[in-house]
């Protein structure tokens, strides 16, 4: 199998799952033009931890790790089976690299991984794991991070970085019926600094980008973008899956590394 391309994908709201919009469509479209990895190995920002952990588990339960939301969505079940020999793969990938990584073999799917994967393989066929995103983890160390796993993406392995473009928890519970400027324009910026292939620039993005620190209070939902871009190899050519601005402040834009998908939207 030819090196996969490694995905960033803004996992929005939990009722994503049950509103696939424009950027489900994006993604279900993607997966279509994909070679089927044999497994997708997520890393999101709903399982952190001291240390990395990389969950071994065999049939990993669908987590629910949200509140408030329709009752429909605690129905939903995502029954991917896992894949415990690539899991031990990448533990020995991350241990090889120097992270003090551990197994897991209990845990499940949590909803940045299973809600985007209900638009990706729909049929939940293609085997899921995750490893966890490090709790203290920084920009640079997040594209070591995805570095460490690179290999795995010679090997059928689809490296997802799951988080969001921008996220701002206050401003959505808020309920903004109209698109926030300031979203669309830390949007623009990081795409512009992701079709450029300028990583050091990315890397900077909650220092240096408009609107930062207003699109994303604390790191986590972005450093899984750095995540997938570390996982990626150069040359890096990008297809841009353009999802739009929901909820005024969601922007659900991601991103592929490592391939360029003729006719894809870049919205």
């Amino acid at each position: 199998m030819n090196r996969l391309p490694t995905l960033f994908v803004s996992h929005g709201a939990p009722t994503y799952a049950l509103e696939p919009g424009l950027a489900g469509a994006q993604l279900a479209a993607a997966a279509a033009r994909l070679p089927r990895p044999e497994a997708v190995l997520v890393v999101s920002p709903h399982w952190m931890t001291a240390q990395p952990r990389v969950a071994t588990t065999a049939q990993p339960q669908t987590i629910h790790d949200f509140g408030g939301f329709d009752p429909a969505l605690y129905e939903l079940s995502y029954p991917a089976p896992g894949h415990p020999e690539l899991a031990e793969r990448a533990l020995d990938l991350l241990q090889a690299a120097g992270w003090a990584a551990q197994a897991d073999p209990r845990h499940g799917l949590d909803h940045g991984a299973w809600v985007p994967l209900r638009h990706l393989y729909p049929q939940a066929e293609v085997p899921v794991f995750q490893v966890s995103l490090p709790a203290s983890l920084t920009a640079a160390e997040a594209r070591d991070y995805g570095a460490a796993l690179a290999p795995l993406a010679d090997e059928g392995v689809l490296i997802v970085g799951s988080g969001s473009l921008t996220h701002n928890l206050y401003e959505f519970r808020m309920g903004e019926a109209q698109e926030a400027a300031y979203a669309r324009e830390f949007q623009d910026w990081v795409r512009a600094a992701v079709t450029a292939g300028d990583g050091d620039r990315l890397a900077a993005t909650l220092d240096i980008a408009p609107h930062a620190r207003r699109a994303h209070p604390t790191a986590e939902h972005f450093l899984p973008l750095l995540v997938a871009w570390g996982a990626a190899r150069p040359p890096l050519p990008v297809t841009v899956l353009a999802g739009g601005i929901v909820h005024g402040v969601l922007s659900m834009e991601s991103y592929l590394f490592g391939t360029d998908l003729q006719g894809a939207s870049v919205g």
